[in-house]
C-alpha cells in the first residue's frame, strides 16, 4: 500500500524531480523554517486543505507548507526522503510495521510526554484507534482523520436486474459470478495496477477462514507462519474467483489512485467492489446521484463455511496518523505540536469530515452522524469499527517494509495466475524476520 528499503540521497534527489506534488498550499508568509506537511490526494484532501488554511490564517507565525501526492507515489517518496534525512515535518502514515521502522531508525519524535502534558488530546480519540500509534508502549503517531474499514460495496440496480441479493457466504459470492457475466456485467471491479486493493481479499479470507491468530503469528515472525492452511485456502479461493471471471477484464491495468475502480461500480460496468471506507467520499463527490439516489449498497465481507473467524471482524485502516520528524528544527517541531493540539479536530474540522462522508475517529459524534444526509453509510462504518471483535490494520502497513513489499509483489502474481499458492507461501516464509 512499494519499495520499502531506504535508498540513497541520489535516488531521493531523482524522485524529488520525478514525483511532482499534485497540489500545494503555500501562504506568502511560509518561510524556509516553516513546518512541512505531505498529504494524500483524494478523499480527505479538501478537508486537510481547509484545516491548514484555517490554521495558517489564525497562526501566520506558524504557517504550515502543505503538499499533496497520490497514494502510491507518496509511499515511495516519503520513505526515500526520510531515509535521506529530508522528510517533511509532519509524516503521514498508517501505523504498524512501517511506523516501527521509523521508530527503530530514530526518524520520528516520541510523543508520550506531549500527550501526558496535554491529556485532552488523547481524550478526544476513540480508545481503540489511538493505540495504533503506539510502539512498545510509547506514542509516536496520533490519528488525523477518519475510521476506514474495508467494505463490500454493490450496485443495487445491477442486483435488481438479475434478481439477486448481496452475498452473505463465499459460496453465494461465487454463484453470483456467472449470473452477472451472463447479464454482461463484471462481477467485481479491482484496481489491480495499484496492487494494495488485491490485499483486501487475502486479509478478509484469511480472517474468515482462520481467525485473527493466523496473521498475528505472521506479524510476530513465527517461523513458517505463512504455511498456515488458512493462507493456502485463501489464495486458492482468490485464484478460483479469478479463473471464474470474477474480476473485470483488464483489472491489472486499473489504478485505484485515479478512482477508476470505483467509477466502474457507479457507471454500472461492475456489480461490486471490495474497497476501503474512504472511497465513499470519492463517490459522494464524483457520483452524487448514485450515493444519494439509493443506488449504492454496502455490506460486510461474506463468511466462509467452516471458518473460525468472527463474521464481525473487519480489516482496513483504523485511521491515518501524523508523526513528527525528529530531523525537523525545534521551531518546526513546536509548530507541529501546536497544530496537533489545537488545529486538529476542531468542531469545524469534525463537521467537515462528516459532511465529506467520513467518520471522524473522535468521541461524542453520534448525534452528528445521525443528522448527516449520509447517515446510512456513516452509521454503518462507525458500527463496524465500534463493534468489531478484531480490527486488523492493513497487512502491508502492519508488517515490516521489506515483508510488505514482497507480499504485494507476490500477491499480484497470484491474481495474475503466474505463481501457485504454494510458491507464494514459500516466498513469504523466507521473509519472516526481515
Amino acid at each position: 500500500m512499494f519499495n520499502r528499503k531506504l535508498r540513497s540521497t541520489a535516488l531521493a534527489a531523482a524522485l524529488t524531480l520525478s514525483l511532482a506534488a499534485c497540489g500545494s498550499s503555500g501562504p506568502a508568509n511560509v518561510s524556509a523554517d516553516s513546518p512541512s506537511m505531505w498529504g494524500l490526494t483524494g478523499g480527505n484532501q479538501a478537508n486537510t486543505q481547509k484545516s491548514i488554511d484555517a490554521w495558517n490564517t489564525a497562526h501566520p507565525d506558524q504557517s504550515i507548507k502543505l503538499d499533496f501526492f497520490a497514494n502510491d507515489a507518496y509511499k515511495t517518496k516519503v520513505r526515500t526522503a526520510i531515509g535521506a534525512g529530508e522528510g517533511p515535518t509532519f509524516i503521514y502514515g498508517w501505523g504498524g510495521g512501517v511506523l516501527k521502522s521509523y521508530v527503530d531508525s530514530g526518524q520520528i519524535e516520541d510523543l508520550t510526554d506531549f500527550i501526558a502534558e496535554n491529556p485532552e488530546v488523547k481524550d478526544r480519540y476513540l480508545p481503540s484507534i489511538i493505540k495504533n500509534g503506539q510502539v512498545d508502549g510509547k506514542i509516536y503517531a496520533l490519528p488525523n482523520n477518519n475510521v476506514q474499514p474495508v467494505v463490500l460495496y454493490f450496485n443495487k440496480d445491477l442486483f435488481d436486474r438479475i434478481g439477486a441479493q448481496p452475498p452473505k457466504t463465499w459460496d453465494e459470492l461465487m454463484a453470483l459470478v456467472p449470473k452477472f457475466k451472463e447479464a454482461g456485467v463484471a462481477p467485481f471491479s479491482l484496481g489491480g495496477q495499484s496492487k494494495w486493493p488485491d490485499l483486501m481479499w487475502l486479509e478478509y479470507l484469511v480472517d474468515r477462514i482462520g481467525g485473527p491468530e493466523v496473521f498475528n503469528n505472521i506479524a510476530a515472525n513465527k517461523p513458517d507462519a505463512w504455511s498456515d492452511p488458512a493462507v493456502l485456502e485463501s489464495l486458492t479461493k482468490i485464484q478460483d474467483l479469478v479463473n471464474a471471471g470474477g474480476f473485470i477484464n483488464g483489472f491489472s491495468s486499473i489504478a485505484a489512485d485515479s478512482n477508476a475502480d470505483q467509477a466502474l461500480l457507479y457507471t454500472g460496468k461492475a456489480a461490486m467492489v471490495l474497497q476501503g471506507g474512504w472511497i465513499y467520499q470519492g463517490m459522494k463527490k464524483d457520483a452524487p446521484d448514485f450515493t444519494k439516489g439509493g443506488k449504492l449498497g454496502f455490506t460486510t465481507f461474506p463468511t466462509v463455511e467452516g471458518g473460525k473467524g468472527d463474521p464481525a471482524n473487519i480489516v482496513g485502516n483504523p485511521s491515518n496518523f501524523w508523526s513528527v520528524s525528529s530531523k525537523a528544527t525545534d521551531s518546526q517541531k513546536a509548530a507541529a505540536l501546536e497544530y496537533i493540539k489545537d488545529g486538529m479536530f476542531t468542531d469545524a474540522d469534525t463537521q467537515t469530515l462528516i459532511d465529506s462522508g467520513a467518520v471522524p475517529v473522535v468521541t461524542g459524534i453520534e448525534s452528528k452522524l445521525e443528522a448527516s444526509p449520509d447517515k446510512g453509510f456513516l452509521n454503518f462504518a462507525y458500527g463496524l469499527a465500534k463493534d468489531a471483535p478484531n480490527f486488523q490494520l492493513s497487512w502491508d502497513q502492519a508488517l515490516s517494509p521489506a515483508q510488505g513489499d514482497a507480499m504485494l509483489a507476490n500477491l499480484d502474481q497470484i491474481f495474475l495466475n503466474k505463481i501457485t499458492p504454494e510458491q507464494f507461501v514459500a516466498t513469504m516464509n523466507a521473509t519472516i524476520g526481515k
